[in-house]
């Protein structure tokens, strides 16, 4: 994956496994597998550590003892992640307490989670909060399906991304691999250069180094259409 991410032209990596029930997040073990890899590496390629944070209370919780346990490059950018199945209506309460703790949240591909994309003014609030949004690469180039890629779209059109991401899981072309060269020509023509630069490096290197964000846009215009919702058949 990391001769990959090489090969097309990227040069920070922030590898971010999961924090849940279902994959405890071990920073001791993450870290030392970063430095196995970083050493191979030479300086060919910054690779650094962080997670994709579950908000469940068990690791909020912890958080707030531990931020730098969670946080990307163990500055103050956490990648938090929603549940598929429902969203407590308390969570807003819980981001604004986080963000005035010092933490800049990240949401984590909202279009590929029906719940968000159903509710775009959420999201918007959420913003409005100090929230900043990431959508994976492969969303925008189709490969999550239209309902994902169209959310993607609409959120791009309305200024609502912050950064994009691979979201990278294995070194398949056919699975999610660690590349982002497409999705940078494919923002670039239907945004412009500047801000396909400001989603892909700019803002993601000062998350990296801990810094205010240079690109950083109002709330998307909720009045606006948002994705269009088909219907759906659920078989269990």
């Amino acid at each position: 994956m990391a001769e990959m991410a090489i090969v097309d032209g990227i040069t920070h990596v922030i590898a971010t496994p999961h924090a849940n029930d279902t994959y405890p997040f071990l920073p001791e073990m993450v870290q030392k597998r970063r430095d196995e890899i970083q050493a191979r590496l030479g300086n060919r390629l910054v690779l650094a550590t962080g997670c994709d944070f579950h908000l469940s209370f068990e690791n909020i919780q912890d958080l707030r003892k531990n931020p730098a346990k969670y946080t990307l490059n163990q500055k103050n950018y956490l990648l938090v992640e929603f549940a598929d199945f429902s969203i407590p209506s308390t969570i807003d309460n819980t981001l604004h307490e986080l963000h005035l703790s010092g933490l800049r949240l990240i949401v984590t591909h909202p279009e590929r989670n029906a719940l968000i994309r159903a509710n775009p003014a959420r999201l918007a609030a959420w913003v409005r909060l100090g929230c900043r949004v990431q959508v994976t690469a492969l969303s925008l180039l189709g490969r999550f399906g239209r309902s994902a890629q169209e959310s993607a779209e609409w959120l791009l059109d309305h200024d609502a991304i912050h950064f994009i991401a691979s979201d990278a899981h294995n070194s398949s072309s056919r699975g999610r691999p660690l590349l982002l060269r497409d999705a940078f020509n494919f923002v670039a023509e239907r945004r412009g250069a500047p801000i396909a630069r400001a989603l892909f490096h700019d803002n993601p290197l000062a998350a990296f180094e801990g810094r205010p964000l240079p690109y950083s846009p109002d709330p998307p215009d909720v009045d606006a259409p948002a994705p269009v919702k088909r219907k759906r058949f659920w078989f269990f």
